[in-house]
């Protein structure tokens, strides 16, 4: 059986590519740029690479520590599809006090 495979993510180049998982092997790299790929988990789907509101929420998410793994019950949970979604909650986070990258994953906001 082949080893499963996950995603990786270049945000500079809006590019992601499905590559086997290995905790050993460290650093991945772009074959566009060489520049470093980002590790989002198996349950991502990539937005169009014209797509440039989708993939500056998805860089928000990503360098909030946000991923994309599978849980036990399905896929990954809620994330943020929009810029809005993305300022909504982080307005809510800093009224709140609650961690931004929780706050980003809530699916809705307490009035």
């Amino acid at each position: 059986m082949p080893p499963s495979k996950t995603s990786y993510v270049c945000l500079p180049c809006r590019a992601s590519y499905k590559q086997p998982y290995d905790s050993e092997r460290g650093v991945r790299v772009c074959p566009r740029c060489a520049g470093t790929l980002i590790h989002v988990g198996s349950a991502f789907a990539a937005p169009r690479r014209r797509d440039t509101a989708a993939w500056r929420t998805l860089s928000v998410l990503l360098h909030a520590g946000v991923r994309f793994h599978k849980s036990c019950c399905g896929g990954p949970g809620y994330r943020p599809r929009t810029l809005r979604e993305v300022k909504e909650r982080t307005a809510y986070a800093r009224r709140s006090g609650e961690p931004f990258a929780r706050a980003l994953v809530r699916p809705e906001l307490p009035n």
